[in-house]
């Protein structure tokens, strides 16, 4: 990276993120490898920096952020760190709304980067997103990134995250492997890695206590960050070959084993996609080439039952 191509108030930090490893992960116990996608590795350590980025730039080059503006997004807690990094290195004043039942340390992270946070008590998305609509109509100074509805959510994994793993994975993708909270990463890496080879599996990983797209109803779970409790808009038309239920005691037990026997230490979403993973990868040859996504770093659920195991 040259000086000349550092323009703008933030550049740097802006390139730090993406292209992040896709590594091999071998568990003697089942002898299956399955390959793991190092989005925790990015700058505020998870997947959401991506749309952060490009939402912020795209706002940018259309003329919809300005000096006075305050990027206003209802999240449960990656993307509002995300907005809140970005938002800092761009100069920009960032506004999370939030449920009170997010864990303290993402509350922490948000106002630390400088964002203010507005706690809501509902479960779930729909009141948060409610009240920023609400916010956003009564003052014009609010951008709203509309994370769950944005084409550029699941444009940015179709363009870069989906390419990334097909130039770094060792063989023809026989299966990709992902749960959902806006359903970007799943409609966009599904729609690359589909074009590239038809064959591969497309599966979308559900918590066992709300799969929505099995047709369940939702209820509470304890894997952090996705499934909302609806299914969101981004997922409307998308190709999914199969879903795949995962407990959360089980997303809990396999995020210890990521932690513990690989050091990676990521949160619960992790471990919940690399259990539906190693299942279907069970099934499969050897050799066969399965991917999943390692989401977020698990130094923001501290007080969560992840670690009280």
């Amino acid at each position: 990276m040259t000086e000349r191509n550092l323009k703008r108030r933030g550049d740097a930090l802006l390139h730090l993120i993406g292209n992040t490893p896709l590594v091999p992960l071998y568990f003697e116990a089942e002898q299956r490898t399955i390959w793991g996608k190092c989005e925790f590795l990015n700058p505020s350590g998870s997947i959401k920096d991506r749309l952060a980025r490009t939402i912020v730039l795209d706002a940018e080059e259309r003329g919809l952020l300005h000096a006075d503006s305050t990027i206003l997004e209802c999240t449960s807690g990656n993307t509002g760190i995300a907005f809140a990094m970005v938002g800092a290195a761009r100069g920009y004043k960032v506004a999370i709304v939030m449920s009170n039942r997010a864990s303290g340390e993402r509350r922490m992270i948000i106002r630390h980067l400088g964002a203010e946070l507005i706690l809501f008590d509902e479960p779930g998305y729909l009141a948060g997103i409610e009240l920023t609509r609400q916010m956003a109509a009564n003052d014009s100074k609010y951008f709203l990134p509309c994370q769950f509805e944005n084409q550029l959510n699941a444009m940015d994994h179709e363009h870069e995250t989906g390419p990334e793993i097909l130039k770094d994975a060792p063989g023809p993708l026989d299966v990709f492997v992902t749960g959902y909270g806006t359903g970007g990463t799943l409609a966009g890496c599904s729609k690359s890695l589909k074009a590239a080879r038809k064959e591969t599996q497309i599966v979308a990983m559900e918590p066992s206590e709300s799969a929505l797209l099995a047709g369940e109803e939702a209820c509470c779970h304890w894997i952090e960050g996705i499934a909302g409790g609806f299914v969101p808009p981004l997922l409307r038309g998308v190709e999914i070959d199969s879903t795949c239920k995962v407990s959360s005691p089980e997303a809990i037990e396999m995020t210890l084993r990521l932690n513990r026997e690989f050091g990676l230490l990521v949160g619960s979403s992790s471990g919940a996609n690399t259990a539906a993973a190693l299942r279907y990868a069970q099934d499969l040859p050897k050799d066969a080439v399965v991917v999943t996504i390692l989401c977020d770093r698990a130094e923001r659920y501290f007080s969560t039952r992840l670690f009280s195991c």
